[in-house]
Protein backbone atom coordinates (compact mmCIF):
# COMPACT_ATOMS: atom_id res chain seq x y z
CA UNK A 1 0.00 0.00 0.00
CA UNK A 2 1.38 3.53 -0.68
CA UNK A 3 3.92 4.77 2.20
CA UNK A 4 3.65 8.63 1.94
CA UNK A 5 5.94 10.91 3.94
CA UNK A 6 4.57 13.46 6.42
CA UNK A 7 4.61 16.34 3.74
CA UNK A 8 3.13 14.42 0.93
CA UNK A 9 -0.24 13.46 3.37
CA UNK A 10 -0.49 17.19 3.92
CA UNK A 11 -0.81 17.31 0.01
CA UNK A 12 -3.38 14.81 -0.43
CA UNK A 13 -5.42 16.28 2.66
CA UNK A 14 -5.32 19.31 0.84
CA UNK A 15 -6.75 17.63 -2.43
CA UNK A 16 -9.38 16.21 -0.48
CA UNK A 17 -10.64 19.15 1.11
CA UNK A 18 -11.32 21.15 -2.69
CA UNK A 19 -12.64 17.35 -3.52
CA UNK A 20 -14.97 18.02 -0.87
CA UNK A 21 -15.83 21.68 -1.28
CA UNK A 22 -15.96 21.44 -4.73
CA UNK A 23 -18.99 18.26 -4.43
CA UNK A 24 -20.68 20.51 -1.58
CA UNK A 25 -20.78 22.93 -4.13
CA UNK A 26 -22.14 21.19 -6.97
CA UNK A 27 -25.26 20.22 -4.71
CA UNK A 28 -26.10 23.25 -4.61
CA UNK A 29 -26.20 23.77 -8.15
CA UNK A 30 -28.36 20.36 -9.32
CA UNK A 31 -31.86 20.95 -9.69
CA UNK A 32 -34.04 20.07 -12.34
CA UNK A 33 -33.45 21.90 -15.98
CA UNK A 34 -29.62 22.23 -15.37
CA UNK A 35 -27.77 19.93 -18.05
CA UNK A 36 -24.86 17.93 -16.95
CA UNK A 37 -22.10 19.55 -18.96
CA UNK A 38 -23.13 23.01 -17.13
CA UNK A 39 -22.45 21.19 -14.20
CA UNK A 40 -18.85 20.15 -15.36
CA UNK A 41 -17.97 23.46 -16.68
CA UNK A 42 -18.89 25.32 -12.75
CA UNK A 43 -16.61 22.82 -11.16
CA UNK A 44 -13.86 22.57 -13.82
CA UNK A 45 -14.13 26.29 -12.86
CA UNK A 46 -14.19 26.22 -8.94
CA UNK A 47 -11.22 23.76 -8.64
CA UNK A 48 -9.00 25.90 -10.74
CA UNK A 49 -9.56 28.54 -8.95
CA UNK A 50 -8.88 26.64 -5.89
CA UNK A 51 -5.50 26.45 -7.39
CA UNK A 52 -5.67 22.91 -8.61
CA UNK A 53 -6.55 20.77 -11.65
CA UNK A 54 -9.01 17.84 -12.64
CA UNK A 55 -7.47 15.00 -12.64
CA UNK A 56 -10.22 13.11 -14.72
CA UNK A 57 -10.19 15.45 -17.65
CA UNK A 58 -7.41 14.07 -20.09
CA UNK A 59 -7.36 10.77 -17.82
CA UNK A 60 -6.76 7.88 -20.59
CA UNK A 61 -8.85 10.06 -22.79
CA UNK A 62 -11.55 10.90 -20.82
CA UNK A 63 -13.27 14.15 -22.15
CA UNK A 64 -14.46 16.09 -18.83
CA UNK A 65 -13.52 17.50 -15.10
CA UNK A 66 -16.65 15.12 -13.78
CA UNK A 67 -18.30 11.42 -14.21
CA UNK A 68 -21.93 12.55 -13.81
CA UNK A 69 -24.13 9.29 -13.94
CA UNK A 70 -27.76 9.49 -14.05
CA UNK A 71 -30.66 6.71 -12.79
CA UNK A 72 -29.09 3.50 -14.30
CA UNK A 73 -25.85 4.84 -14.92
CA UNK A 74 -23.54 3.19 -12.65
CA UNK A 75 -20.53 5.34 -13.34
CA UNK A 76 -18.27 7.39 -15.58
CA UNK A 77 -21.22 9.19 -17.48
CA UNK A 78 -20.01 11.86 -19.79
CA UNK A 79 -21.28 15.35 -19.37
CA UNK A 80 -23.21 16.32 -21.84
CA UNK A 81 -25.51 19.50 -23.14
CA UNK A 82 -28.35 16.66 -23.97
CA UNK A 83 -28.07 15.62 -20.25
CA UNK A 84 -30.62 17.52 -18.44
CA UNK A 85 -31.70 16.99 -15.17
CA UNK A 86 -35.45 16.58 -14.39
CA UNK A 87 -37.56 15.97 -11.36
CA UNK A 88 -37.00 12.31 -9.61
CA UNK A 89 -33.53 11.67 -11.54
CA UNK A 90 -30.58 10.77 -8.93
CA UNK A 91 -27.16 12.00 -10.40
CA UNK A 92 -24.02 10.19 -9.04
CA UNK A 93 -21.12 13.04 -9.36
CA UNK A 94 -17.37 11.47 -9.35
CA UNK A 95 -14.74 13.98 -8.81
CA UNK A 96 -10.77 13.95 -8.82
CA UNK A 97 -8.93 16.64 -7.80
CA UNK A 98 -5.11 16.54 -8.44
CA UNK A 99 -3.57 19.28 -6.15
CA UNK A 100 0.60 19.60 -6.75
CA UNK A 101 0.67 16.25 -8.27
CA UNK A 102 -1.58 14.22 -4.94
CA UNK A 103 -4.97 13.26 -5.33
CA UNK A 104 -8.34 13.57 -3.48
CA UNK A 105 -11.35 11.39 -4.90
CA UNK A 106 -15.23 11.80 -3.98
CA UNK A 107 -18.55 10.43 -5.22
CA UNK A 108 -21.91 11.54 -3.97
CA UNK A 109 -25.39 10.38 -5.23
CA UNK A 110 -27.71 13.48 -5.26
CA UNK A 111 -31.57 13.73 -5.69
CA UNK A 112 -33.10 15.73 -8.32
CA UNK A 113 -35.44 17.64 -6.75
CA UNK A 114 -38.07 15.28 -5.28
CA UNK A 115 -37.20 12.00 -5.70
CA UNK A 116 -39.09 8.53 -5.22
CA UNK A 117 -38.97 6.87 -1.50
CA UNK A 118 -37.31 3.97 -3.35
CA UNK A 119 -35.09 5.62 -5.02
CA UNK A 120 -33.59 7.82 -1.32
CA UNK A 121 -33.49 4.50 0.32
CA UNK A 122 -30.67 3.22 -2.04
CA UNK A 123 -29.04 6.63 -2.16
CA UNK A 124 -29.27 6.07 2.17
CA UNK A 125 -28.40 2.12 2.49
CA UNK A 126 -24.91 2.83 -0.53
CA UNK A 127 -23.99 5.71 1.93
CA UNK A 128 -24.53 3.47 5.22
CA UNK A 129 -22.39 0.84 3.03
CA UNK A 130 -19.44 2.63 3.20
CA UNK A 131 -19.21 3.70 6.90
CA UNK A 132 -20.29 -0.01 7.80
CA UNK A 133 -17.00 -0.92 5.68
CA UNK A 134 -14.75 1.62 7.43
CA UNK A 135 -16.20 0.19 10.96
CA UNK A 136 -14.28 -2.77 9.93
CA UNK A 137 -10.91 -1.07 8.22
CA UNK A 138 -8.15 -1.50 10.61
CA UNK A 139 -4.19 -1.43 10.57
CA UNK A 140 -2.81 -5.37 10.51
CA UNK A 141 -6.54 -6.84 9.43
CA UNK A 142 -7.88 -8.01 5.97
CA UNK A 143 -8.97 -5.66 3.50
CA UNK A 144 -11.67 -8.39 2.65
CA UNK A 145 -13.19 -7.70 6.45
CA UNK A 146 -14.11 -4.05 5.06
CA UNK A 147 -15.26 -5.50 1.75
CA UNK A 148 -17.26 -8.31 3.14
CA UNK A 149 -18.68 -5.66 5.08
CA UNK A 150 -19.92 -3.76 2.50
CA UNK A 151 -21.70 -6.28 0.59
CA UNK A 152 -23.62 -7.87 3.60
CA UNK A 153 -25.10 -4.35 4.36
CA UNK A 154 -26.07 -3.98 0.70
CA UNK A 155 -27.60 -7.99 0.96
CA UNK A 156 -29.35 -7.32 3.86
CA UNK A 157 -31.29 -4.27 2.22
CA UNK A 158 -32.14 -6.40 -0.71
CA UNK A 159 -29.72 -4.55 -2.90
CA UNK A 160 -26.63 -5.98 -5.18
CA UNK A 161 -22.70 -4.91 -5.20
CA UNK A 162 -21.38 -4.18 -8.64
CA UNK A 163 -18.03 -6.82 -9.24
CA UNK A 164 -16.56 -5.06 -12.06
CA UNK A 165 -15.26 -2.08 -10.08
CA UNK A 166 -14.29 -1.36 -7.15
CA UNK A 167 -12.34 1.26 -4.95
CA UNK A 168 -8.06 1.82 -4.73
CA UNK A 169 -5.24 3.16 -3.47
CA UNK A 170 -4.68 6.74 -4.09
CA UNK A 171 -1.90 9.44 -3.93
CA UNK A 172 1.01 10.68 -6.44
CA UNK A 173 -1.69 8.65 -8.91
CA UNK A 174 -5.30 8.55 -9.18
CA UNK A 175 -5.91 4.99 -9.19
CA UNK A 176 -2.74 2.65 -7.24
CA UNK A 177 -2.96 -0.57 -5.52
CA UNK A 178 -4.61 -2.06 -3.55
CA UNK A 179 -8.06 -3.05 -5.20
CA UNK A 180 -10.36 -2.26 -2.65
CA UNK A 181 -13.72 -4.60 -3.93
CA UNK A 182 -17.24 -3.83 -2.29
CA UNK A 183 -17.37 -7.83 -1.75
CA UNK A 184 -15.74 -10.59 -0.94
CA UNK A 185 -14.91 -12.85 2.31
CA UNK A 186 -13.28 -11.58 5.64
CA UNK A 187 -9.76 -13.52 4.92
CA UNK A 188 -9.28 -11.92 0.96
CA UNK A 189 -6.89 -8.84 0.31
CA UNK A 190 -3.84 -7.39 1.27
CA UNK A 191 -3.18 -6.77 5.12
CA UNK A 192 -3.75 -3.14 5.45
CA UNK A 193 -0.99 -1.20 6.64
CA UNK A 194 -0.26 1.85 8.87
CA UNK A 195 -0.62 5.04 6.54
CA UNK A 196 -2.40 3.39 3.70
CA UNK A 197 -4.91 6.33 1.54
CA UNK A 198 -7.53 4.44 0.13
CA UNK A 199 -10.67 5.76 -1.99
CA UNK A 200 -13.36 3.44 -0.46
CA UNK A 201 -16.80 3.72 -3.11
CA UNK A 202 -19.93 1.14 -2.58
CA UNK A 203 -21.25 1.18 -6.00
CA UNK A 204 -24.93 -0.43 -5.11
CA UNK A 205 -27.71 -1.75 -7.86
CA UNK A 206 -31.25 -1.27 -6.99
CA UNK A 207 -31.48 -4.54 -9.05
CA UNK A 208 -29.17 -6.71 -10.45
CA UNK A 209 -25.67 -6.94 -10.34
CA UNK A 210 -24.81 -7.58 -13.74
CA UNK A 211 -23.89 -4.52 -15.91
CA UNK A 212 -23.35 -3.21 -19.62
CA UNK A 213 -20.19 -1.04 -20.95
CA UNK A 214 -22.28 2.02 -23.05
CA UNK A 215 -20.85 2.34 -26.77
CA UNK A 216 -18.75 5.29 -25.76
CA UNK A 217 -16.38 3.36 -24.23
CA UNK A 218 -17.02 4.71 -20.54
CA UNK A 219 -19.92 4.90 -19.03
CA UNK A 220 -21.41 1.52 -17.16
CA UNK A 221 -25.03 1.20 -16.82
CA UNK A 222 -27.12 -1.71 -14.91
CA UNK A 223 -28.50 -4.33 -17.21
CA UNK A 224 -31.71 -4.28 -16.05
CA UNK A 225 -32.30 -0.40 -16.27
CA UNK A 226 -32.82 -0.07 -12.62
CA UNK A 227 -31.06 2.89 -10.44
CA UNK A 228 -27.63 2.35 -8.87
CA UNK A 229 -25.93 4.31 -6.65
CA UNK A 230 -22.03 5.72 -5.81
CA UNK A 231 -20.97 6.86 -2.57
CA UNK A 232 -16.98 7.73 -2.02
CA UNK A 233 -14.52 9.40 -0.11
CA UNK A 234 -11.01 9.01 0.24
CA UNK A 235 -9.74 8.01 3.85
CA UNK A 236 -6.43 8.00 5.94
CA UNK A 237 -5.79 4.90 7.98
CA UNK A 238 -3.35 4.33 10.94
CA UNK A 239 -3.12 2.76 13.76
CA UNK A 240 -5.54 5.21 15.41
CA UNK A 241 -8.63 4.70 13.09
CA UNK A 242 -9.70 6.44 10.13
CA UNK A 243 -10.00 9.75 8.73
CA UNK A 244 -12.61 10.53 6.40
CA UNK A 245 -10.75 13.60 4.29
CA UNK A 246 -13.44 14.12 1.91
CA UNK A 247 -16.34 14.32 4.20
Amino acid sequence: MNNLSPAELVLVKKACEITRDALNYCETLIKPGISTKELDKLIEKYIIDSGALPACKGYEGYPATLCTSVNEVIVHGIPSESVILKEGDIVSVDLVVNYKGYHGDATRTFPVGKISAEKQRLIDVTRECFFEGIKNLKVGHRLGELSHAIQAHAEKNGYSVVRELVGHGIGKSMHEPPNVPNFGSVTSGPIVTDNAVLAIEPMINMGRKEVWLLEDGWGVITRDGLASAHYENTVHVTKDGVEIWTL
